[in-house]
């Protein structure tokens, strides 16, 4: 089930294409050699599996897991355990909040990320946002390049986290390894977006980027950073449940599972409305924002108290990339643009978190 001739029979089987990736002209060769173009026929998964302290659980085989399609049971064609090489984006605020301690500690903490963290064959690009989205380096996997680009961003302006995830999304989506992700970082509320928090969820749904977000939330509440940072859960269909965090259902092939007859998407959830900001604060982290965005897609979000703390949330993203397991499963539903869920299951008392559904376009 690791074997790359069996998904390019997988995908044969199907009448898809499989097509070289294209070089970008880096040096680097694509992940795979191909990149397969069958649209939803073909769906990838990441799952992260930790215990009951939040540790990584290694050596899981591809019979450990179940995954159900509305509620349907579906066959693992697709199974890799190993670190994969990773396109991953990173969007940096540098608006006027961010200046002094914060976009230093940012800085430090990417480059770490960047030089001890990454592997060998990943790529990377840096947006930087204020009042708009800047792309300031384009796909690369030269390091240097990237941390250069860091060092020549000057905080200033306003907020567009939304519209610099719908730029950067689409971006990490066309990265050629496996495995795509974005990572943002912010320490403050969206201000001047024009990209809606439901379009926004649309267009991240549509892709298998996995979305991580770090909010710095200077208020100094670390019970609501905590919380905001451990309510992400693979169960629910979107992101924000306001039910809370529920956990991973204990049914496994031989227990019938609950069918899910509704297929269209659930209306995405509103963003929470601002609260009172502090004294000398204002337009603070909004948590519930960014684990609507990022919850979805597999990622999560957390939320930090102090810039120090970036170092090791970056650190913990980077762990968690090189820790997830690759699965892959054929559909069978037609395109008919409705949000179809996904389950993923695992046997043993453990949480998953993996994407939770896709757009059938």
């Amino acid at each position: 089930m690791r074997s790359r001739p069996l998904a390019l029979a997988t995908a044969l089987s199907l009448g898809t294409l499989a097509t070289p990736a294209a070089d970008r002209g880096h040096g680097q060769q694509a992940d795979q050699g191909f990149s397969f173009r069958s649209g939803v026929n073909l769906i990838s998964v990441t799952a992260t599996v930790t215990d009951e302290h939040g540790r990584f659980v290694p050596n899981l085989r591809a019979e450990d897991f179940a995954v159900y399609e509305d509620g349907r049971p579906q066959t693992i064609s697709q199974f890799e355990a190993e670190r994969v090489p990773v396109s991953l984006g990173i969007a940096l605020d540098t608006s006027g909040s961010m200046a002094g301690d914060k976009i230093a500690a940012a800085r430090a903490a990417l480059d770490r990320f960047l030089f001890d963290l990454l592997g060998p064959q990943d790529e990377v690009f840096l947006f930087r946002f204020d009042t708009r989205p800047t792309l300031i380096q384009p796909w690369t996997d030269d390091r240097r390049a990237v941390s250069h680009a860091l060092g020549s961003a000057r905080p200033a302006g306003g907020t567009a986290v939304y519209d610099t995830v719908a730029e950067a999304v689409p971006l990490a989506e066309s990265g050629t390894r496996r495995k795509k992700a974005l990572v943002v970082i912010s320490d403050g509320n969206d201000t001047s977006s024009r990209t809606r928090l439901p379009a926004l969820q649309r267009l991240i749904r549509e892709t298998e980027v996995l979305v991580y977000a770090i909010g710095i939330d200077a208020s100094g509440d670390s019970s609501r950073a905590y919380a905001a940072s451990s309510a992400s859960t693979t169960t629910g269909p979107t992101g924000g449940d306001p039910a809370g965090p529920r956990p991973v259902p204990t049914a496994f092939p031989g227990q019938k599972p609950v069918v899910t007859k509704t297929t269209t998407p659930p209306p995405p959830p509103s963003p929470a409305p601002r609260r009172p900001a502090p004294s000398g604060s204002s337009d603070r982290v909004n948590a519930d924002a960014l684990r609507a965005i990022t919850d979805d897609s597999g990622g999560r979000t957390e939320i930090i108290v102090s810039a120090r703390d970036l170092d090791p949330a970056t650190a913990g993203i980077a762990d968690e990339l090189s820790r997830q397991y690759f699965i892959g499963y054929v559909s069978s539903v037609p395109k008919d643009g409705r949000w179809h869920t996904i389950e993923v299951r695992v046997r043993g008392n453990y949480t998953v978190r993996a994407r939770r559904g896709f757009v059938a376009n």
